[in-house]
């Protein structure tokens, strides 16, 4: 069997509790964002890869409450994205998304948001997700704060247009 047939028979499943070590070990920052200081939300519905037992894929999501304007709505947050460093360039990572987001078009929001590090935004290009221009407030302990990362939406029902309107996540980001 080659690779692209092997990772063609690979399922995505919804897992009932995560640690991030299992994928990553101690890293003490697997996901390359501990330097902006900020205070994540854990997600509440996780989902992942595994090889021979092993989760070497993992995505995670919440629904979480935001403004744009004056408007207030729901969003699907996605985050906690990561791939076991000897799985990586197998396109797991799309495989363990997509597989999130279609659990994601039936929680009810019809927009998934995501916070990621400029380096890796080309991949969620590729998936279809678009950067949202301006700045993005979200809750810290200390109050509110502008995410430092590229913030990028997702329509998760056909012909959906993001609104005009000063963003605002009325939780921490995820």
């Amino acid at each position: 069997m080659n690779e692209r047939q092997h990772s063609a028979a690979l399922t995505v499943t919804r897992l009932d509790a995560y640690d991030n070590t299992e994928i990553f070990g101690d890293a003490p920052d697997p996901f390359g964002v501990a330097g902006w200081g900020l205070v994540w939300r854990l997600k509440d519905q996780h989902f992942g890869i595994r090889v021979d037992g092993r989760l070497v894929a993992h995505a995670g999501l919440v629904v979480l409450p935001l403004s744009v304007g004056e408007s207030r709505m729901d969003v699907v947050g996605l985050g906690g994205v990561g791939v076991a460093s000897d799985q990586r360039g197998r396109g797991l990572a799309r495989l363990v998304v997509n597989g999130a987001l279609e659990y994601a078009q039936v929680l009810g929001p019809e927009f998934a948001i995501l916070f990621c590090r400029p380096d890796v935004a080309g991949l969620y290009t590729r998936l279809g997700w678009r950067t949202l221009d301006g700045d993005v407030e979200v809750e810290q302990p200390a109050g509110v704060a502008v995410m430092p990362l590229r913030t990028m939406w997702l329509p998760l029902r056909q012909g959906s247009r993001w609104p005009e309107g000063a963003v605002r996540l009325h939780s921490r980001p995820m």
